[in-house]
Protein backbone atom coordinates (compact mmCIF):
# COMPACT_ATOMS: atom_id res chain seq x y z
CA UNK A 1 0.00 0.00 0.00
CA UNK A 2 2.83 2.44 0.83
CA UNK A 3 4.36 1.76 -2.57
CA UNK A 4 1.06 2.42 -4.34
CA UNK A 5 0.49 5.64 -2.40
CA UNK A 6 4.01 6.86 -3.15
CA UNK A 7 3.55 6.20 -6.87
CA UNK A 8 0.16 7.92 -6.86
CA UNK A 9 1.45 11.01 -5.10
CA UNK A 10 4.45 11.24 -7.43
CA UNK A 11 2.19 11.18 -10.48
CA UNK A 12 -0.30 13.81 -9.23
CA UNK A 13 1.62 16.87 -10.55
CA UNK A 14 1.84 15.30 -14.02
CA UNK A 15 -1.84 14.39 -13.97
CA UNK A 16 -2.78 17.88 -12.80
CA UNK A 17 -0.80 19.51 -15.62
CA UNK A 18 -2.30 17.16 -18.19
CA UNK A 19 -5.78 17.95 -16.87
CA UNK A 20 -5.08 21.68 -17.21
CA UNK A 21 -4.19 21.16 -20.84
CA UNK A 22 -6.96 18.69 -21.61
CA UNK A 23 -9.83 20.84 -20.27
CA UNK A 24 -8.89 23.96 -22.21
CA UNK A 25 -10.24 24.44 -25.76
CA UNK A 26 -6.91 26.13 -26.54
CA UNK A 27 -4.83 23.04 -25.78
CA UNK A 28 -7.23 20.07 -25.68
CA UNK A 29 -6.76 18.77 -29.24
CA UNK A 30 -2.98 18.87 -28.93
CA UNK A 31 -3.07 17.40 -25.41
CA UNK A 32 -5.31 14.44 -26.23
CA UNK A 33 -3.51 13.64 -29.48
CA UNK A 34 -0.16 13.80 -27.72
CA UNK A 35 -1.49 11.52 -24.98
CA UNK A 36 -2.44 8.95 -27.60
CA UNK A 37 0.88 9.26 -29.44
CA UNK A 38 2.94 8.94 -26.26
CA UNK A 39 0.83 6.02 -25.00
CA UNK A 40 1.38 4.00 -28.18
CA UNK A 41 5.06 4.92 -28.30
CA UNK A 42 5.76 3.97 -24.69
CA UNK A 43 3.69 0.79 -24.82
CA UNK A 44 5.63 -0.70 -27.73
CA UNK A 45 9.06 0.90 -27.33
CA UNK A 46 9.41 0.97 -23.53
CA UNK A 47 6.80 -0.89 -21.48
CA UNK A 48 6.56 -4.18 -23.40
CA UNK A 49 10.37 -4.45 -23.82
CA UNK A 50 10.76 -3.67 -20.10
CA UNK A 51 8.31 -6.45 -19.19
CA UNK A 52 10.09 -8.90 -21.49
CA UNK A 53 13.67 -8.09 -20.46
CA UNK A 54 13.14 -6.72 -16.90
CA UNK A 55 15.22 -3.69 -17.95
CA UNK A 56 14.25 -0.02 -17.75
CA UNK A 57 16.92 1.25 -20.13
CA UNK A 58 14.45 1.41 -23.05
CA UNK A 59 13.25 4.67 -21.52
CA UNK A 60 16.34 6.21 -23.09
CA UNK A 61 14.82 5.46 -26.52
CA UNK A 62 11.21 6.26 -25.67
CA UNK A 63 11.42 9.66 -24.04
CA UNK A 64 13.53 11.44 -26.72
CA UNK A 65 11.41 9.90 -29.47
CA UNK A 66 8.43 11.34 -27.58
CA UNK A 67 10.04 14.80 -27.63
CA UNK A 68 10.63 14.47 -31.38
CA UNK A 69 6.97 13.59 -31.90
CA UNK A 70 5.92 16.62 -29.84
CA UNK A 71 7.84 18.73 -32.34
CA UNK A 72 5.99 17.03 -35.20
CA UNK A 73 2.68 17.79 -33.52
CA UNK A 74 3.59 21.48 -33.14
CA UNK A 75 3.80 21.64 -36.93
CA UNK A 76 0.44 19.89 -37.21
CA UNK A 77 -1.52 21.83 -34.58
CA UNK A 78 -0.14 25.33 -35.10
CA UNK A 79 -2.74 27.48 -36.88
CA UNK A 80 0.02 29.05 -38.98
CA UNK A 81 3.73 28.40 -39.26
CA UNK A 82 5.57 31.47 -37.98
CA UNK A 83 9.01 32.17 -36.56
CA UNK A 84 7.68 31.38 -33.07
CA UNK A 85 6.01 28.09 -33.89
CA UNK A 86 8.77 27.07 -36.29
CA UNK A 87 11.53 27.68 -33.76
CA UNK A 88 9.87 25.76 -30.93
CA UNK A 89 9.09 22.88 -33.29
CA UNK A 90 12.70 22.85 -34.49
CA UNK A 91 13.99 22.79 -30.90
CA UNK A 92 11.93 19.73 -30.01
CA UNK A 93 12.72 18.01 -33.31
CA UNK A 94 16.44 18.66 -32.95
CA UNK A 95 16.83 17.75 -29.26
CA UNK A 96 14.54 14.74 -29.46
CA UNK A 97 15.97 13.57 -32.76
CA UNK A 98 19.57 13.92 -31.61
CA UNK A 99 19.04 11.94 -28.41
CA UNK A 100 16.91 9.35 -30.24
CA UNK A 101 19.66 8.69 -32.77
CA UNK A 102 22.23 8.32 -30.00
CA UNK A 103 19.95 5.94 -28.07
CA UNK A 104 19.17 3.85 -31.16
CA UNK A 105 22.87 3.58 -31.98
CA UNK A 106 23.47 2.41 -28.42
CA UNK A 107 20.69 -0.16 -28.80
CA UNK A 108 22.12 -1.42 -32.09
CA UNK A 109 25.60 -1.92 -30.64
CA UNK A 110 24.22 -3.74 -27.60
CA UNK A 111 24.43 -1.02 -24.96
CA UNK A 112 20.93 -1.90 -23.75
CA UNK A 113 21.64 -5.61 -23.44
CA UNK A 114 22.31 -4.92 -19.77
CA UNK A 115 20.66 -2.41 -17.47
CA UNK A 116 22.31 1.01 -17.52
CA UNK A 117 23.88 1.97 -14.16
CA UNK A 118 21.38 4.77 -13.45
CA UNK A 119 18.56 2.25 -13.68
CA UNK A 120 20.47 -0.31 -11.64
CA UNK A 121 20.58 2.36 -8.95
CA UNK A 122 16.78 2.55 -8.95
CA UNK A 123 16.66 -1.04 -7.81
CA UNK A 124 18.82 -0.16 -4.82
CA UNK A 125 16.28 2.52 -3.93
CA UNK A 126 13.42 0.06 -4.24
CA UNK A 127 15.23 -2.44 -2.03
CA UNK A 128 15.82 0.19 0.67
CA UNK A 129 12.10 0.96 0.63
CA UNK A 130 11.08 -2.72 0.51
CA UNK A 131 9.19 -2.13 -2.73
CA UNK A 132 8.14 -4.88 -5.11
CA UNK A 133 10.36 -4.66 -8.17
CA UNK A 134 7.94 -5.30 -11.05
CA UNK A 135 5.29 -2.71 -10.05
CA UNK A 136 8.06 -0.21 -9.32
CA UNK A 137 9.67 -0.78 -12.71
CA UNK A 138 6.37 -0.45 -14.57
CA UNK A 139 5.56 2.76 -12.74
CA UNK A 140 9.00 4.22 -13.42
CA UNK A 141 8.87 3.59 -17.17
CA UNK A 142 5.23 4.65 -17.51
CA UNK A 143 5.80 7.85 -15.54
CA UNK A 144 8.22 9.09 -18.19
CA UNK A 145 5.48 8.69 -20.76
CA UNK A 146 3.11 10.66 -18.53
CA UNK A 147 5.76 13.38 -18.26
CA UNK A 148 5.93 13.53 -22.06
CA UNK A 149 2.15 13.95 -22.11
CA UNK A 150 2.19 16.81 -19.64
CA UNK A 151 5.06 18.85 -18.23
CA UNK A 152 7.64 18.17 -20.96
CA UNK A 153 5.16 19.14 -23.68
CA UNK A 154 4.10 22.35 -21.94
CA UNK A 155 6.49 24.84 -23.63
CA UNK A 156 5.63 23.42 -27.05
CA UNK A 157 1.89 23.61 -26.47
CA UNK A 158 1.96 27.14 -25.06
CA UNK A 159 4.10 28.55 -27.87
CA UNK A 160 2.17 26.66 -30.56
CA UNK A 161 -1.08 28.13 -29.21
CA UNK A 162 0.10 31.70 -29.81
CA UNK A 163 2.21 31.71 -32.98
CA UNK A 164 1.23 35.20 -34.19
CA UNK A 165 3.01 38.48 -33.60
CA UNK A 166 6.68 39.49 -33.77
CA UNK A 167 9.24 37.82 -31.56
CA UNK A 168 9.82 39.65 -28.30
CA UNK A 169 13.17 40.57 -26.80
CA UNK A 170 12.65 37.94 -24.09
CA UNK A 171 12.10 35.23 -26.69
CA UNK A 172 15.23 36.22 -28.61
CA UNK A 173 17.17 36.16 -25.33
CA UNK A 174 15.71 32.74 -24.51
CA UNK A 175 16.67 31.36 -27.93
CA UNK A 176 20.20 32.66 -27.45
CA UNK A 177 20.32 31.04 -24.01
CA UNK A 178 19.05 27.78 -25.50
CA UNK A 179 21.81 27.80 -28.12
CA UNK A 180 24.49 28.67 -25.56
CA UNK A 181 23.25 25.94 -23.20
CA UNK A 182 23.21 23.36 -25.97
CA UNK A 183 26.76 24.31 -27.02
CA UNK A 184 27.84 24.08 -23.37
CA UNK A 185 26.33 20.59 -23.09
CA UNK A 186 27.80 19.48 -26.43
CA UNK A 187 31.30 20.73 -25.54
CA UNK A 188 31.14 18.97 -22.16
CA UNK A 189 30.15 15.67 -23.80
CA UNK A 190 32.85 16.07 -26.46
CA UNK A 191 35.52 16.78 -23.84
CA UNK A 192 34.60 13.66 -21.91
CA UNK A 193 34.59 11.52 -25.07
CA UNK A 194 38.03 12.81 -26.06
CA UNK A 195 39.33 12.17 -22.55
CA UNK A 196 38.02 8.61 -22.61
CA UNK A 197 39.54 7.96 -26.04
CA UNK A 198 42.91 9.28 -24.87
CA UNK A 199 42.83 7.12 -21.76
CA UNK A 200 42.09 4.02 -23.83
CA UNK A 201 44.88 4.89 -26.26
CA UNK A 202 47.34 5.31 -23.38
CA UNK A 203 46.12 2.14 -21.65
CA UNK A 204 45.10 4.03 -18.53
CA UNK A 205 42.08 2.70 -16.65
CA UNK A 206 39.88 3.93 -13.80
CA UNK A 207 40.60 7.59 -14.61
CA UNK A 208 38.00 10.35 -14.35
CA UNK A 209 37.66 13.48 -16.45
CA UNK A 210 38.54 16.71 -14.62
CA UNK A 211 39.52 18.71 -17.68
CA UNK A 212 37.86 21.60 -19.48
CA UNK A 213 34.33 22.22 -18.23
CA UNK A 214 34.65 19.17 -15.99
CA UNK A 215 37.11 21.13 -13.88
CA UNK A 216 34.30 23.46 -12.78
CA UNK A 217 31.44 20.96 -12.46
CA UNK A 218 31.31 17.21 -12.02
CA UNK A 219 28.37 17.10 -14.46
CA UNK A 220 28.54 20.11 -16.79
CA UNK A 221 26.58 18.23 -19.46
CA UNK A 222 23.64 17.84 -17.06
CA UNK A 223 23.84 21.51 -16.14
CA UNK A 224 23.74 22.40 -19.84
CA UNK A 225 20.69 20.16 -20.34
CA UNK A 226 18.91 21.84 -17.42
CA UNK A 227 19.59 25.26 -18.91
CA UNK A 228 18.21 24.11 -22.27
CA UNK A 229 14.88 23.46 -20.56
CA UNK A 230 15.04 26.72 -18.63
CA UNK A 231 15.46 28.51 -21.97
CA UNK A 232 12.32 26.79 -23.29
CA UNK A 233 10.47 27.98 -20.19
CA UNK A 234 11.63 31.58 -20.67
CA UNK A 235 10.60 31.46 -24.33
CA UNK A 236 7.08 30.42 -23.25
CA UNK A 237 6.44 33.48 -21.06
CA UNK A 238 5.45 35.94 -23.84
CA UNK A 239 3.01 33.44 -25.37
CA UNK A 240 1.52 32.66 -21.97
CA UNK A 241 1.17 36.38 -21.22
CA UNK A 242 -0.74 36.92 -24.46
CA UNK A 243 -2.92 33.85 -23.94
CA UNK A 244 -3.72 34.86 -20.35
CA UNK A 245 -6.22 37.48 -21.52
CA UNK A 246 -8.55 34.66 -22.56
CA UNK A 247 -8.02 32.54 -19.44
CA UNK A 248 -9.32 32.83 -15.88
CA UNK A 249 -6.65 34.11 -13.50
CA UNK A 250 -6.37 30.80 -11.66
CA UNK A 251 -5.73 28.99 -14.95
CA UNK A 252 -2.97 31.38 -16.08
CA UNK A 253 -1.31 31.17 -12.67
CA UNK A 254 -1.53 27.38 -12.78
CA UNK A 255 0.20 27.26 -16.16
CA UNK A 256 2.90 29.60 -14.85
CA UNK A 257 3.40 27.35 -11.83
CA UNK A 258 3.58 24.33 -14.15
CA UNK A 259 6.41 25.97 -16.10
CA UNK A 260 8.31 26.54 -12.86
CA UNK A 261 7.64 22.92 -11.91
CA UNK A 262 9.24 21.85 -15.20
CA UNK A 263 12.49 23.53 -14.16
CA UNK A 264 12.30 21.82 -10.77
CA UNK A 265 11.55 18.41 -12.27
CA UNK A 266 14.48 18.58 -14.67
CA UNK A 267 16.81 19.66 -11.87
CA UNK A 268 15.73 16.72 -9.67
CA UNK A 269 16.01 14.25 -12.55
CA UNK A 270 19.46 15.45 -13.61
CA UNK A 271 20.89 15.58 -10.10
CA UNK A 272 19.11 13.01 -7.92
CA UNK A 273 16.86 10.69 -9.89
CA UNK A 274 18.78 9.38 -12.89
CA UNK A 275 21.66 11.84 -13.23
CA UNK A 276 24.53 12.85 -10.99
CA UNK A 277 23.91 10.91 -7.77
CA UNK A 278 23.26 7.49 -9.40
CA UNK A 279 26.29 7.94 -11.67
CA UNK A 280 28.60 8.89 -8.82
CA UNK A 281 27.44 6.01 -6.63
CA UNK A 282 29.27 3.64 -8.99
CA UNK A 283 32.04 5.99 -10.11
CA UNK A 284 33.40 6.60 -6.62
CA UNK A 285 33.71 2.82 -6.14
CA UNK A 286 35.64 2.30 -9.39
CA UNK A 287 37.86 5.35 -9.77
CA UNK A 288 40.53 6.13 -7.14
CA UNK A 289 40.69 9.81 -6.28
CA UNK A 290 37.13 10.53 -7.31
CA UNK A 291 36.11 11.24 -3.72
CA UNK A 292 38.70 14.03 -3.60
CA UNK A 293 37.36 15.33 -6.93
CA UNK A 294 33.91 15.37 -5.34
CA UNK A 295 35.23 17.43 -2.45
CA UNK A 296 36.88 20.03 -4.66
CA UNK A 297 34.38 20.29 -7.50
CA UNK A 298 30.74 21.39 -7.56
CA UNK A 299 28.35 18.59 -8.42
CA UNK A 300 26.11 20.62 -10.74
CA UNK A 301 26.47 24.40 -10.85
CA UNK A 302 29.85 25.40 -12.37
CA UNK A 303 32.24 27.24 -10.08
CA UNK A 304 35.96 27.43 -9.39
CA UNK A 305 37.25 24.23 -7.76
CA UNK A 306 38.28 24.35 -4.14
CA UNK A 307 42.03 24.27 -3.43
CA UNK A 308 43.70 20.89 -2.92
Amino acid sequence: MKQFISHLLSSLPYLFIFTLLAISPTFSSFAWTNAGVQSVLFLFVVILPAIKTKRMSYVDIGWPLGLFLIGVQVLIFTPELTWRSGIIAAMYLFVGGRMSVMALIGWRIGALDRELPRYQYQRLRWARRNWRETPAMLYEVASQGIANMSVLALPAMIQAAYPAGPLTALEVLAYALWLAAFVFEFVADAQKLRFGARMRHEGRKREYCAEGLWRFSRHPNYFGEWMVWNALILASIPSLTNLAAAFPLWYSLSLGAALLYLSYVMYVVLTHYSGAIPAEFYTVQKRPGYAEYQRRTSMFFPRRPLPD
